[in-house]
């Protein structure tokens, strides 16, 4: 008999739950792990260190935040302080989706992004114009880029692409 794989297993919406303020170092923790694996091109180490004190305050906020949403995902092969995946959202806007990388590959980002856009109106979000990796999974998923374009929040502010998911 067939096992199912770890996708499957992320399917099961019982296994994501509900981040609390206590979530805040552990949601910081899996965002510098997937940034510094992910987007050292964008932002060297060198030159613009990870914000940790300014990335904590943010999900210090947003966790307390009306209308706020995030969905974490325990990393149950790790020590029970690890998250393997978080996405955030409210009602449009996907405000952030991250795998830490020891998990990536395991279809995490696309069950906890298929969580979030179900409980979304218009689904939208930012991201780095030149995260290639992001941008290719997200227009494979259906989203596509709006032509608008911001400056990120940290240093060196690069662009950010905004995209949307059309409901047919």
């Amino acid at each position: 008999m067939a096992q199912a794989g770890p996708y499957a297993e992320a399917m099961d919406q019982n296994r994501f739950r509900q981040a609390t303020p206590e979530d805040a170092q552990a949601l910081l923790d899996v965002e510098r792990a997937a940034g510094i694996a992910a987007l050292g091109h964008i932002f060297p180490p060198g030159m613009y260190p990870f914000p940790s004190d300014e990335v904590l305050a943010k999900w210090q906020t947003a966790l307390t935040e009306p209308g706020v949403r995030v969905l974490v995902l325990d990393d149950d092969g790790a020590d029970h302080s690890r998250l393997a995946c978080f996405v955030a959202h409210d009602e449009r806007l996907l405000r952030h989706l991250a795998v830490h990388p020891s998990r990536w590959g395991a279809g995490l980002a696309r069950a906890a992004m298929d969580m979030a856009v179900a409980e979304m109106s218009d689904p939208r979000l930012w991201c780095l114009a030149d995260n290639d990796q992001a941008i290719g999974f997200y227009e494979h998923l259906g989203w596509r880029r709006t032509g608008r374009t911001k400056a990120a929040d940290y240093a060196p502010f690069p662009d950010e692409v905004e995209m949307v998911l059309p409901r047919d």
